[in-house]
């Protein structure tokens, strides 16, 4: 748990203590702010908590048993409230933390110019990143488009030659091999030629 959170719960415990004009059980500020989530254990917690910082803020009654059974507010809770109460201490504690911190690490506050100059460099990488994203975008639907129409044109449209393409294809494979067929008829009658006229 936050110790903001710690603060709040203690500014209840002392508001309720004022609105109530009677002594009351702790058990009822458990009820009232903390059940299911949290024990009765914690409640006395964040008493002693606040006993510990001043033990005039709640006029406490032993009894039942235990160290702290019935509350009841003090002229001092109302100051206190009145002063901000735990929450604005909290506050301030963390503001004195934060200077601190920012003392340490050297930062220092950008003036007016330096402000002015940081948005206006921050305004033009922004330019320059949506330019490169959008021109990076552009070289992307390109080549997936171009990818696409590849596979489309190899595996999607089956290739149609036309009858007459088809024939003249034909008849050019046909012709080719009686060239050849005719060379290689004239090679060998010149081979037998040679051949005869060694064997003679």
């Amino acid at each position: 748990m936050g110790e903001f959170f710690k603060a709040e719960l203690k500014d209840r415990f002392l508001e309720y203590a004022l609105k109530r004009r009677d002594y009351f059980e702790i058990q009822v500020l458990y009820d009232e702010f903390l059940r299911p989530n949290y024990t009765l254990g914690f409640v006395e917690k964040l008493i002693k908590e606040i006993r510990e910082y001043d033990s005039s803020l709640l006029d406490i009654m032993s009894g039942n048993g235990v160290q702290i059974f019935m509350l009841a507010s003090t002229p001092s809770t109302h100051l206190f409230l009145n002063e901000g109460g735990f929450k604005d201490m909290h506050v301030k504690e963390e503001e004195k933390w934060d200077v601190f911190l920012d003392q340490l690490s050297g930062n220092r506050k950008l003036s007016k110019d330096e402000k002015k100059l940081l948005k206006k460099n921050s305004s033009s990488l922004k330019r320059e990143k949506t330019l490169l994203i959008t021109m990076i975008s552009a070289i992307v639907i390109s080549f997936l488009f171009t990818l696409f129409s590849i596979l489309k044109s190899a595996l999607l449209e089956p290739e149609y030659v036309p009858a007459d393409e088809f024939e003249r294809k034909l008849e050019q494979v046909r012709i080719e091999y009686l060239q050849k067929n005719e060379r290689l008829e004239k090679e060998l009658e010149k081979a037998k030629s040679t051949i005869d006229s060694l064997t003679e």
